[in-house]
């Protein structure tokens, strides 16, 4: 199988030290170098049953709307103090919040380890690149790792955890019900969420945040946030660090 032009493109900016353009600072690519695979490809028979795009669909919409830094997740993740942080997606799914906060400006690494997933995500960020100039340069800001953000979080030490678990099963959810199933049936349940969550608290050096459906029962056994932003059918519940 040729190699992604999107992975050959990332192993030549961790060869020439040239990582901004990925999103990460020179300090994390050297922490990486040898130990942990960017863009890891596994074949696109494993993603077939996925949609992802970048390009049209919710996502297209979502960027064309022109939703911005008012939105509750971009306030969650501090957008109005600090207009371009650096953000790691802990659990990336389908991408849609790691490419709009990309759109907004940020540096984000999306982790995925479900192999699945990951093909998914690295072949409709392809797309996207190839697709045009403007999303071209939100792919630019966005960095697609495959393995266990458990693993990937205490090298990285970002400002900032978004951990988005599979949530729980809802009996109403008419608006996110193919995709999601689809989602739910390759990654399964995150029954160690609550693990991650204390990884990323003790990595973040600004804050974690933690979206979760708005009526869902808070993780057993996880402090309580700094403060809640509410949604119409989910919240973020923000954990300050630092």
């Amino acid at each position: 199988m040729d190699e992604p032009e999107v992975l050959k493109r990332a192993r030549q900016s961790l060869d020439s030290g040239d990582i901004r353009q990925w999103g990460l600072e020179r300090r994390v690519a050297a922490a990486l170098s040898g130990t942990l695979s960017v863009l890891q490809a596994v074949g696109p028979d494993l993603s077939e049953d996925l949609s992802i795009d970048f390009i049209g669909g919710a996502v297209g919409y979502r960027l064309r709307s022109g939703e911005g830094r008012g939105q509750p997740l971009a306030r969650a993740v501090g957008l109005k103090t600090r207009p371009f942080p650096a953000i790691v997606d802990a659990t990336a799914g389908m991408g849609r919040d790691a490419f709009f906060l990309a759109s907004l400006g940020a540096d984000v690494t999306l982790i995925e380890r479900s192999p699945q997933v990951h093909a998914a995500l690295a072949a409709a960020l392809e797309r996207a690149r190839n697709h045009s100039e403007d999303l071209a340069a939100i792919v630019a800001r966005m960095t697609l790792l495959h393995g266990d953000s458990r693993k990937f979080l205490p090298d990285l030490a970002p400002e900032i955890v978004l951990v988005d678990p599979m949530h729980p099963e809802r009996s109403k959810s008419a608006l996110v019900k193919k995709q999601m199933r689809d989602l739910r049936d390759v990654v399964g349940a995150d029954t160690d969420a609550h693990q991650l969550l204390e990884v990323a608290l003790a990595s973040a050096t600004r804050r974690v945040v933690l979206k979760w459906p708005l009526r869902a029962a808070a993780i057993p056994g996880l402090r309580a946030p700094s403060h809640q932003i509410v949604g119409k059918t989910t919240r973020y519940d923000v954990f300050v660090v630092g």
